[in-house]
């Protein structure tokens, strides 16, 4: 795995996952959301985002987490030689953004939200999200992820005990020297 793309609904641990795998991999890191949303959640250009991850997939390795529009995705994909899809029970994922969203705004949680962005704002908004990524989204990301089954490595967790079990078994891995 050098070339790993972390997709999924939101608050289900995406950046997190990104983090400890980028950790054991000792690999780059590209938080999408960090290039997306510009400081009081101003949208990116779509010429600055292209070019940026345009360069990130270009590297011999990345893991880059989030979204972005379907054809940065399909580029991404068909670049990487991993797809993660967290795919956790809405609840699960309702729960872990509402306990993020405390925490950001008592400033607990680091990482989030991106540089310049406050979270309580957004907060309906982004539940609003999560369910039109779950009802509607949802069903044409696994069509596009499955256009790439042949030939990369797809690891679909759907459960937080999957996520942790996936991250143990990684933690087990020899590493180079």
């Amino acid at each position: 795995m050098q070339r790993i793309a972390i997709i999924g609904n939101a608050g289900g641990g995406k950046s997190v996952l990104a983090r400890k795998l980028g950790e054991l991999l000792n690999c780059p890191v590209y938080p999408f959301d960090d290039l997306q949303w510009q400081p009081g959640w101003i949208l990116t250009p779509a010429e600055e985002i292209q070019a940026t991850h345009s360069e990130w997939i270009s590297q011999p390795e990345w893991i880059i987490d989030g979204w972005g529009s379907w054809e940065i995705l399909k580029a991404r994909f068909e670049a990487a030689d991993t797809i993660i899809f967290v795919d956790l029970p809405l609840a699960v994922h309702y729960w872990w953004a509402a306990k993020r969203q405390i925490k950001a705004g008592l400033k607990i949680n680091s990482g989030w939200p991106p540089a310049g962005c406050k979270a309580l704002p957004v907060t309906g908004r982004l539940f609003r999200l999560m369910w039109k990524i779950h009802s509607e989204t949802r069903p044409q990301l696994i069509d596009l992820i499955d256009q790439y089954a042949e030939g990369t490595r797809l690891i679909h967790l759907q459960s937080p005990r999957g996520m942790r079990s996936f991250v143990g078994n990684m933690n087990k891995l020899p590493t180079e020297n």
